[in-house]
């Protein structure tokens, strides 16, 4: 019977994949929190898990119609982003994924109602919050993505993550499951955006969306998943990334409303030009997750 091991809310902004400098010219001189953080992630963590796989809920990877996850046996290339390309360009990566457990996931989501595929196309393209993650991250673990359906609702993202659970728990693995994305998500515009590339909070779009992510990261410390997923109509006023569905997807895999787990930070709460910006690490009680 496979098991999560762990659970994470992870950052990717395009910055982690600047040299030092370059972050630091944008950061007032100082390095920002996020890269160390996920240099703790991959050796206080990861490194003591040593999970056979880990699942990408990749709130860049928008799908429509459905859910999607990536099938591929193996994928290899080099990436550059359409986004940042002087910043993220010819990234090499090359991973094993996981088509068993994909496969699994397809079913479940299909079996509890919902829509799903399941793909190993070729020239399917991969998504920076994968990237970005796989060159901090990576060891000798699979690796798989999950899109984010950009017509998903809250109910959609939770049902999600009780069929990850699911067929997880139907096969020998133990998995460790990140949330890639951001909390709160509105840019500055283009002609202001420069004045805003530091990563102290005073640069987060709205001293309102600051307040509703320090709201959730208070409520994740103390193990309170129900508040903030109870509230989420409330958070959508500050357009969370990706619908904070890579959150519910995430937290629903380990119990939704009936998680307690207490979430320790692996960064400073950061700005990233208006987008608030954390890394979050849930740990596995000794008790085990609630049954979903």
């Amino acid at each position: 019977m496979g098991e999560i091991v762990g659970v994470g809310l992870v950052s990717h902004v395009p910055t982690i994949m600047l040299d030092s400098s370059a972050r630091r010219e944008l950061n007032d001189g100082n390095e920002i929190s996020l890269v160390p953080g996920l240099r703790r992630l991959k050796s206080e963590v990861l490194d003591r898990l040593n999970p056979d796989t880990i699942i990408v809920l990749d709130t860049h990877w928008a799908s429509t119609v459905e859910f999607l996850v990536a099938g591929h046996a193996r994928r290899s290339g080099h990436y550059t982003s359409e986004e940042l390309p002087r910043g993220i360009s010819g990234v090499p990566y090359d991973l094993v994924g996981d088509p068993q457990l994909a496969n699994a996931i397809q079913n479940e989501v299909v079996k509890a109602g919902s829509w799903c595929t399941a793909t190993d196309d070729p020239y399917l393209p991969i998504h920076y919050p994968t990237i970005n993650l796989l060159h901090y991250l990576q060891g000798n673990e699979r690796w798989l993505s999950i899109a984010t359906a950009q017509t998903g609702e809250h109910d959609d993202f939770l049902l999600l993550g009780e069929a990850i659970s699911e067929a997880i728990a139907g096969l020998d693995r133990s998995v460790v499951i990140l949330a890639s994305g951001g909390m709160s998500h509105r840019f500055w515009p283009l002609r202001q955006l420069r004045d805003h590339e530091a990563s102290d909070p005073v640069h987060i779009r709205s001293p309102e969306a600051g307040q509703a992510d320090a709201e959730r990261l208070q409520w994740m410390a103390a193990g309170r998943h129900d508040q903030i997923i109870d509230t989420m109509d409330h958070f959508a006023k500050f357009a969370p990334e990706g619908r904070f569905g890579h959150y519910l997807a995430m937290i629903s895999a380990i119990g939704g409303r009936r998680s307690q787990a207490k979430g320790e930070q692996f960064s400073d709460y950061e700005n990233s030009v208006g987008t608030g910006q954390v890394h979050v690490w849930f740990e596995r009680p000794e008790s085990g997750w609630p049954l979903c």
